[in-house]
């Protein structure tokens, strides 16, 4: 009778072994596509915390520049948290920088990740191209994820076979220094495949919050209706509510906000945030909150996009 139990107790922690396994995959190896401001920032943060990296994009020059704008922020951060040992913080940036390698063949590469990220542009179209591709040559077991900051993950996910493993994981700028992430499920995703993304946001010292497949998740649903807000309060400034300087002034004193609307904007991109609400306005055309804005759209057609242009609500040196 012992025996027969001892048997039973092993049978059943094996099999309980054997179910938490299949749980989650332990995501080892990532190929990041995009080697723009966000997909070098992902790349830099999975490299540092001990994944073997594999960064995309289309030309070996975009690439070198994503590596030279690497190293420039991993020695940012040596500088910081290797302050009285000089020697480690060069250790660190050498060897997060032997972790990150670079090609311009997505699908070549795919094959052997767990983790698939793409940080393209924001183009439903262009997004859908690359993973039908890529999903013809990653790994049964390899999860997809998109960095999108607007447009729905499952009009994404469709695009393949494997909507049950495919799921959102959005950075925010500049991805070394932010904490966020938001882990987005949809209806397909599994929850298998969720644990994992969120293991996975942990692993890289992030703290993952969690939000069903709405149109700009948490943060930009929120966020995005008080900048055009601000931007309406602005355009009825010639009725006397207020400029945009005192707009910034008082969200910075009276909220507690690091930077103002206008500077945010700016920041973040005017053509970014048009963008945005553009997509959301097609969704639901009688949502006062999502209406475009004539002065946002005018700096636009200018090509007045913010900090990166030179000049947008505020000009630049």
């Amino acid at each position: 009778m012992a025996f027969v139990t001892r048997q039973f107790v092993r049978s059943v922690s094996s099999s309980s072994a054997a179910s938490a396994a299949a749980k989650k995959i332990i995501v080892k190896h990532v190929t990041v596509i995009g080697g723009g401001l966000m997909g070098a920032g992902i790349a830099q943060v999975a490299a540092a915390t001990g994944h073997m990296v594999v960064l995309v994009d289309q030309t070996e020059d975009i690439l070198a520049k994503s590596r030279r704008g690497i190293e420039d922020s991993l020695r940012r951060v040596a500088k910081k948290k290797f302050a009285e040992n000089p020697k480690a913080g060069d250790e660190f940036v050498e060897k997060t920088l032997s972790s990150i390698s670079t090609s311009t063949d997505a699908a070549a590469v795919v094959h052997s990740s767990d983790l698939v990220v793409e940080a393209i542009v924001e183009n439903l179209t262009v997004k859908n191209e690359l993973f039908k591709r890529l999903d013809k040559f990653a790994a049964e077991h390899t999860i997809f994820a998109s960095n999108t900051s607007s447009l729905q993950i499952t009009s994404i996910a469709n695009a393949t076979t494997r909507q049950d493993r495919f799921g959102g994981l959005h950075f925010f700028n500049p991805v070394p220094v932010m904490k966020l992430v938001e882990v987005i499920k949809t209806p397909m995703t599994s929850q298998k495949t969720f644990e994992s993304l969120v293991d996975f946001s942990k692993a890289l010292g992030k703290h993952p919050v969690s939000c069903k497949d709405t149109p700009g998740f948490i943060v930009n649903r929120l966020l995005v209706p008080y900048l055009m807000e601000a931007i309406r309060l602005h355009e009825r400034a010639s009725a006397g509510d207020a400029s945009k300087e005192d707009i910034d002034t008082a969200m910075k004193l009276g909220a507690g906000y690091p930077m103002g609307p206008f500077e945010l904007l700016d920041y973040v991109g005017l053509d970014t945030t048009k963008f945005i609400v553009d997509g959301w306005h097609e969704l639901d055309v009688k949502d006062p909150k999502f209406q475009p804005s004539p002065a946002l759209n005018k700096l636009v057609a200018e090509k007045k996009f913010g900090k990166k242009t030179g000049e947008g609500f505020y000009k630049y040196k």
